[in-house]
């Protein structure tokens, strides 16, 4: 589809969270766009919206009649909201709209309660009201201030398998459909994020964040010039702020090294946000809703041209709590496909590795979940003997330059200087980055120190 000269833009729960946030979601989609026209919006529910959705659904499930206060509370907050940011003209349409949503959604929940059960199927549909609502609110004020939008329901256009919770993406179905639905649709599209739908038309969603992997999907279909991550920080920062003070934002990373952070713990981006990106070469840059002036930070596609622009570590983050899963086999030579073998355990349940390291006669990998921990651990011991050790974290360093001579020397004596051990280290081969396990109660002190050697 020859669709050069757009962009998709996306606004988070904070951007959503309020009349006044979307007050200046509409300012940002109206100002002159220099570089592209923007497409489509694709928006998060309110924020805390689908937290309370999820409790309203598990109240019913228990028959526990408090939820009815909580859904009560949550239609006058979208309707204030209405009378807040839509004029006296248009509100009486925009509030029938609010209201026929919150029919169809307390009708669900009575099914719930009277059903007692709450199956994944079900909680995707009742999570998939917070997008929907604040999607129609945000078209019904478009419209209200002279923009020509319509409201999209993702579910038309992103096509998934029908795995509740975490839906996987039909990219060719989806493409199509997407495509399809722009050619003969030409107004400002305000797109619902995190949810699509099976091929048989039940509702799913993407996982917790995935309006940011939704951008990515429409975008990466529109073969757009670039997607916009607009939240309520100024980009990638070299450290959490909140941890470190003296933090500030990352002009430009790689794809790669975006999605290193990303998944080891930093919160601006959804880990599969920049996976359908990547593949088509669109730059994703993350902005601040409420300082649009700021520049932001632009993640682009080719690691091999950024890298000659980096010092050493660019970024760093963790993630915790860590579980380190230790497996002894005497026969690890003996036995064909035993590294399959474990990651078959591990996939059977659904549940990432993040690091590993081979000795031997052993395996030593890390986990984040002890969701299946149990069922896991007794798979695992019938390859050998199985040791777990709770209370650990992985900290992360990306940068263009992290493998240079010295780098990881340097960095290893300063936490060692700091009195912090380190354990199972993995270094990328590519040097978008360097991976450690540290106990879990080091994690902060690590960022500080290594953010303070590399980048203070």
């Amino acid at each position: 589809m020859a669709a050069r000269g757009i962009k998709v833009a996306k606004f988070g729960g904070t951007s959503m969270g309020s009349a006044e946030a979307m007050r200046r979601v509409i300012s940002v989609v109206r100002r002159p766009q220099r570089d592209a026209r923007i497409a489509a919006v694709i928006v998060s529910a309110m924020s805390g919206v689908t937290d309370q959705l999820i409790k309203i659904a598990v109240l019913a499930s228990k028959k526990d009649f408090s939820y009815k206060e909580l859904l009560a509370a949550l239609e006058t907050r979208h309707l204030d909201t209405v009378e807040k940011l839509v004029s006296e003209r248009n509100q009486a349409k925009a509030r029938v709209e609010i209201e026929k949503m919150f029919r169809y959604l307390s009708e669900a929940v009575q099914g719930i309660r009277l059903m007692r059960d709450l199956s994944p199927q079900t909680l995707d549909y009742i999570m998939s009201y917070g997008e929907r609502l604040s999607a129609h609110l945000l078209t019904e004020a478009m419209n209200d201030q002279g923009v020509a939008a319509e409201y999209l329901n993702a579910r038309k256009i992103i096509v998934t398998n029908g795995h509740f919770g975490a839906a996987s993406v039909d990219f060719k179905a989806t493409n199509i459909a997407t495509q399809k639905y722009f050619r003969t649709h030409k107004k400002l599209q305000i797109v619902t994020g995190f949810i699509g739908a099976s091929p048989d038309k039940k509702t799913t969603t993407l996982g917790r964040g995935g309006s940011d992997y939704s951008a990515a999907i429409v975008g990466a279909a529109l073969g757009a010039r670039v997607i916009e991550i607009w939240t309520d920080v100024s980009g990638v920062y070299t450290a959490d702020p909140r941890l470190v003070k003296n933090a500030k934002v990352v002009p430009e990373l790689a794809f790669e090294e975006a999605g290193e952070l990303a998944y080891f713990g930093a919160k601006v981006l959804h880990p599969k946000t920049i996976l359908p990106a990547m593949r088509e070469k669109i730059p994703v840059r993350v902005l601040n809703t409420f300082k649009p002036a700021d520049k932001g930070t632009t993640i682009v596609s080719s690691f091999a041209e950024r890298k000659v622009k980096s010092h050493t570590v660019e970024a760093l983050t963790f993630k915790r709590p860590v579980i380190v899963i230790h497996l002894q086999s005497p026969e690890f030579f003996d036995v064909n496909g035993l590294m399959a073998r474990i990651f078959e355990i591990f996939d059977g349940y659904r549940t990432s590795v993040d690091i590993v390291a081979t000795s031997v006669a052993g395996v030593t990998l890390t986990i984040d979940s002890d969701k299946h921990l149990n069922e896991i651990v007794e798979r695992l011991k019938k390859l050998g003997s199985v040791s777990v050790v709770r209370g650990k974290a992985i900290v992360c360093a990306v940068g263009g330059s992290v493998n240079v001579a010295g780098v990881a020397g340097k960095m290893f004596t300063a936490l060692g200087k700091n009195n912090i051990a380190v354990e199972l280290i993995s270094q990328a081969a590519s040097g978008i980055s360097i991976t450690f396990v540290v106990r879990e109660r080091d994690a902060e002190k690590a960022l500080k120190v290594l953010h303070k050697a590399y980048i203070s």
